[in-house]
């Protein structure tokens, strides 16, 4: 209790200090970069200056993937870290073969279908949330171990450095990072391990321009780079996490109620991260790879792409596309809903949702107006052996939630496309004390008012994600990588990205920056404003879709692939702040 004390003690006086940013952060933010050699793109500078500086080196894309993600640990702690987990897709340039890994947070053993229900009824979700309960084991530390084991050149210690710089040296807090604190403040301000690192001294979030360090969770990191995976896993990290989950750190002057986990330190140890085969579809000339599940991304953007597939598009106005874009989005939420969990626990019909047959089954039902919602899901089990399950609409599907995706190349072609998240903005709103990192909220993906559904909570289990990191390859060499965060609307913007630039010939830069609209099987579907204002909006309108205010939707960075080593990074011009894309040796 005394070096926790004297910790936040030390971070509360240090980070009122003005500090100069690391030399990545002075760098002028471009969205758009292109060259050779390799390249990154990040929602942030320093991320991204993190990874062209490990390829510079000789490091290949999975070095400079968790050299970017680690730094975005310390510069986007609500949005990723490694109190969370997330999803990893990898191109071996050598083998042509794309890998998959999964580093999804699991519910403790002692967890059940009844956990988040408290007389006779589920919690409301910030009850749920801000709490210990919601805490699933993290993930990302094991998924960067099983990466650098499989696909890295280079060694913790050395992919860890520049985050473990940016958390000593600091980093400058904008008016993206104070609005992301704003809404958490309420619940901050009764953990005092989160307050001292995210709150000035009054309880407001930190000002614009100041710098904020975070020397905890370098320690935490230096764990890391020393022992490895087990650093994080075994010993005082294990501990202290166990500890906050079991008993949440509340200050005395608290004022909500912080329900208590069932995590374990025997829950934390037992933890691996699993390699598992990336869904496929073949989609105009390309082959499409993402995340099969627990995710919910790749069979969904997979189903969807089938389904457009089908229609003819030559001589097709952009009213008529985007009509069919958000109805294939529809009709494939409706099965993505009732159909997918973790397959280590229900039988996933992932070969059926994926089949042609099947998506001309739901092609049949898409006409010249808009379907009611919610339609129903179809049967892919026709198309493929299995017991049946009944299915409804997810506890999650409304959220758009927070997450960040990074995407990374190397001179000799070696891709990632990762996404990682703690689930909400902010996670469940706990920074293990001592140790610097907020724990995600992550079991609330779960179908958590629901005892029947395959999504329901169980020990051990990973709850479904909607996260979608996608590498495309046209003629057996890449064409593109990208992904984005924003919850059940990763599917959507993910969707629309490969539509635009795939099917409606839209340069990447421009299929990036297109106004947004996610159709999730709701009455009303998502959009963004600049999408309702648009001539389009008005139109479909009168085929019957109907609209409402989305606020910013997503977040995408991603590279394409040209002839002679050429990339083209690209990142978001101006949602969440804009985004960095860099490349290793720029054209002249």
């Amino acid at each position: 209790m005394v070096r926790v004390f004297l910790s936040l003690l030390v971070l509360a006086s240090m980070s009122l200090v003005a500090l100069s940013p690391p030399a990545a952060a002075q760098n002028v933010k471009q969205p758009t970069a292109t060259g050779t050699r390799g390249a990154a793109a990040t929602v942030d500078t320093v991320a991204t200056g993190a990874a062209i500086h490990i390829l510079r080196r000789g490091g290949n894309a999975t070095d400079a993937a968790i050299a970017a993600a680690a730094v975005l640990g310390v510069t986007e702690p609500y949005s990723c870290g490694i109190g969370g987990g997330g999803f990893m897709l990898v191109y071996d340039a050598r083998t042509r073969k794309v890998t998959t890994i999964d580093s999804r947070e699991t519910a403790p053993l002692a967890m059940n279908p009844a956990s988040f229900i408290e007389n006779g009824k589920p919690l409301p979700f910030a009850d749920a949330r801000y709490s210990g309960r919601s805490a699933g084991v993290p993930g990302t530390v094991a998924g960067w171990g099983t990466a650098l084991q499989r696909f890295g050149s280079r060694t913790f210690a050395e992919v860890l450095a520049p985050a473990i710089s940016t958390a000593k040296r600091g980093f400058v807090v904008d008016q993206t990072f104070v609005d992301q604190t704003t809404p958490n403040v309420p619940y901050f301000d009764d953990i005092p391990s989160t307050a001292v690192l995210y709150l000035d001294r009054d309880g407001t979030p930190r000002d614009v321009g100041t710098s904020l360090i975070n020397p905890d969770l370098a320690r935490t990191y230096e764990r890391i780079a020393r022992l490895g995976v087990k650093g994080f896993y075994r010993g005082p990290v294990a501990r202290a996490m166990a500890a906050t989950v079991a008993k949440p750190p509340v200050g005395p002057g608290a004022d909500k109620t912080w329900r208590p986990g069932s995590m374990t330190q025997k829950d934390i140890r037992r933890y691996t991260a699993r390699v598992r085969p990336a869904t496929e579809v073949e989609f105009r000339g390309t082959k499409v790879f993402s995340m099969g599940p627990p995710s919910s991304g790749g069979s969904t953007v997979g189903e969807a792409l089938n389904i457009l597939k089908g229609f003819e598009f030559t001589g097709v106005d952009r009213v008529t596309a985007l009509h069919r874009f958000l109805e294939a989005s529809r009709f494939s939420f409706a099965d993505r809903n009732a159909f997918v969990a973790d397959p280590s626990f229900y039988r996933v019909p992932l070969q059926g949702l994926l089949s042609d047959a099947f998506a001309a089954d739901r092609r049949r039902l898409i006409g010249e107006s808009a379907a009611t919602s919610p339609v129903a899901p179809g049967d892919p089990f026709k198309y493929q052996s299995g017991a049946r399950a009944s299915g409804k609409p997810s506890a999650t599907v409304e959220r758009a939630g927070s997450t960040t995706h990074l995407t990374v190349s190397d001179r000799k072609g070696n891709i990632v496309s990762y996404t990682f998240t703690i689930e909400s903005t902010g996670g469940n709103g706990i920074v293990v004390p001592g140790w610097g990192f907020l724990l995600n909220n992550e079991l609330t993906d779960f179908n958590y008012d629901s005892t029947s559904h395959p999504n329901r909570v169980e020990g051990g289990k990973r709850p479904r994600s909607s996260i979608a990191p996608t590498i495309v390859t046209r003629d057996g060499a890449p064409f593109l990588a990208l992904g984005s965060p924003g919850g059940s609307t990763i599917i959507t913007t993910v969707l629309q990205v490969l539509f635009e630039r795939i099917q409606l010939g839209r340069p990447l830069v421009d299929a990036v920056a297109a106004p947004r609209a996610a159709q999730r099987n709701t009455a009303s579907a998502s959009a963004e404003p600049a999408f309702i204002a648009a001539p389009e909006a008005a139109a479909l309108a009168q085929r019957g879709h109907k609209f409402t205010n989305g606020g910013e939707i997503g977040a995408v960075t991603g590279i394409e692939f040209g002839d002679g080593g050429r990339v083209t990074a690209v990142a978001e011009p101006f949602r969440r702040g804009g985004g960095s894309a860099m490349v290793v040796r720029a054209n002249r």
